[in-house]
């Protein structure tokens, strides 16, 4: 049977702040909706208001038929001591399956009227989640994401890169009717983008994604739904992203022509009715303090006056009777910028018969030479030790064998995944103040006000400077990192998968400032976009502890 989800006139609020009123959506088989919209406009919260778990302020959610199954796949990490198998069947909804079907089990036990139906009910549903074969197909999903841990393994003793993995495998193994996935793309790599989208293209029944990643929505879906929080309006748009992206455009082009259009008929016709107004006065005037000894004269430039007062009055309401077109919000976008300090050598940086051993990891041996303006993108599966390359070739990690050599004048800025460095409850004023250092060309310790302004320049402001750095999201932490490499004149940056928690606004500024930075850029990133918008030279493979490298 068919399986469709309408949402009608839903209004939801988070506290006191209205988050979007009367969204309208159906999704139905094969749908696959992108909901977009930057860091709080309400993704997420949609999604926990369609399954229950909050509810709204007005409106109506209705599934067919009413026993379809419904997820939310929150990119949630797991309990550290949560085996691979309890957190997938948790996940895939097996885990509450159980409780009910045992229930439904000591109902009909003790004699409890309805017991039979409820077991049914239990049952089917247990069934309809794969249940009774979820243990069988587990290894066999893991294999396909290339993770070759035993089931019984807790998720906490895994590696970043199998973590992301075991998350992919929850998500493959669901046998849900309608998915709602929250930032499924969240640390996969290549293959697991690849393997979610074939999951998603093949999945029968209807989709709701939030995702962050342009490739991987230009790949998937079929319609976006825009939460707007700048023209406070909620937009339907067909096709993908890159469709709704020209749509947008376009809508937006529109609605200021319209606007135009109406404003400049209003304005004319004010205009010609000021115009006969003050024609009308002066009339007035000139008969009042006239000396026309002519009373019909004086009564024909009165009348005359009077008519150019009606006419004005006419004019006015014509003005008045058009329909009326608000002016579109004009939107304020934050743009930033680093400027390269002192270029450093012609060498930034190499790596000679570099061997790294970790545990069970080996990297190497590697030969490899950073230049002076190369833009060099590394990928590679997760696991495959691209973070560990790039901490060698800054010195970061000892080597096991081989040579490393670092220029002279470099000065590098690391965006690390985790923005660790202001993750202190620390202020962040104090923070970038403290890692700033002495100014270039006094050696005096930054003043405060200079300080602020240059947070400022980065789009954060008072509200900001004085909280504990922690609080920041990871779009204010990342343009809190670029104004300390810009005050600090690096020449170097380094960035390990900076997009990941970033909405599309703050990844497309990162995009923007990273693509007109003259200097070295060294960048770890599965996100395909971000890649085609920075202007790379070169592109280095890394595959089970090997390094290909490829130039552009």
């Amino acid at each position: 049977m068919p399986t469709t989800l309408r949402v009608n006139d839903l209004s939801v609020a988070f506290g006191a702040r209205s988050l979007f009123t009367g969204l309208d959506l159906t999704l139905s088989d094969g749908d696959v909706t992108a909901v977009v919209g930057p860091n709080g406009s309400g993704k997420s919260t949609l999604m926990r208001t369609i399954v229950g778990d909050l509810s709204g302020e007005t409106g109506t959610i209705r599934l067919a038929p009413r026993d379809a199954t419904i997820a939310w796949l929150p990119q949630v990490l797991p309990d550290a001591s949560e085996t691979l198998l309890a957190y997938a069947r948790r996940r895939c909804g097996v885990e509450a399956a159980d409780v009910e079907l045992e229930l439904a089990s000591a109902a009909i036990a003790s004699g409890m009227p309805g017991g039979d139906a409820r077991y049914a009910a239990a049952l089917e549903h247990w069934l309809a989640l794969g249940a009774a074969d979820l243990d069988e197909r587990l290894p066999e999903v893991a294999a396909r994401v290339d993770l070759d841990v035993d089931p019984a393994r807790p998720i906490g003793s895994l590696s970043g890169g199998q973590a992301a993995r075991a998350s992919l495998v929850a998500v493959l193994l669901s046998h849900y009717d309608v998915l709602l996935l929250d930032e499924p793309t969240n640390d996969l790599d290549a293959r697991g983008l690849d393997l979610m989208a074939d999951f998603v293209q093949s999945h029968t029944g209807p989709v709701l994604i939030a995702s962050h990643d342009r490739a991987f929505l230009d790949s998937v879906a079929t319609s976006v739904v825009e939460l707007d929080l700048a023209q406070d309006r909620i937009g339907h748009y067909t096709g993908s992203w890159s469709d709704y992206v020209a749509q947008r455009a376009l809508d937006r082009a529109h609605a200021w022509e319209a606007y135009e259009g109406y404003a400049a008929e209003r304005d004319s016709l004010l205009a010609q009715s000021r115009q006969r107004r003050d024609w009308a006065a002066r009339g007035r005037r000139n008969v009042a303090m006239g000396k026309e000894p002519d009373k019909h004269l004086r009564e024909r430039h009165k009348a005359r006056a009077d008519r150019q007062a009606a006419k004005g009055a006419r004019l006015e309401r014509a003005a008045e009777r058009l329909d009326a077109i608000d002016a579109p919000r004009k939107e304020w976008q934050l743009r930033y910028t680093i400027t390269e300090g002192r270029p450093s050598a012609d060498v930034v940086a190499t790596l000679s018969d570099a061997v790294v051993e970790r545990a069970d990891f080996r990297l190497g041996p590697v030969s490899l030479v950073v230049g002076r303006g190369d833009r060099i993108a590394v990928v590679g599966d997760n696991g495959s030790g691209k973070t560990t390359l790039l901490a060698a070739l800054l010195g970061q990690l000892p080597l096991t064998s081989g040579r490393h050599s670092l220029g002279t004048r470099v000065s590098v800025g690391v965006v690390d995944q985790q923005r660790r460095l202001l993750d202190v409850d620390a202020p962040v004023l104090d923070v970038v103040r403290r890692e700033l250092g002495p100014m270039p060309g006094t050696g005096r310790e930054w003043p405060i006000a200079e300080v602020r302004t240059l947070l400022a320049k980065f789009g954060l402001g008072s509200e900001h400077v004085a909280r504990p750095a922690r609080s920041l999201s990871m779009g204010e932490r990342t343009r809190a990192l670029m104004a300390l490499f810009q005050g600090r004149e690096v020449n170097v940056l380094v960035l390990d998968e900076p997009t990941n928690h970033l909405d599309v606004a703050a990844i497309e500024q990162l995009e923007a400032a990273v693509a007109a930075f003259g200097g070295t850029v060294l960048v770890v990133s599965h996100d395909a976009s971000l890649r085609d918008g920075i202007r790379l030279t070169q592109v280095w493979s890394v595959d089970r502890g090997r390094v290909t490298v490829e130039v552009l």
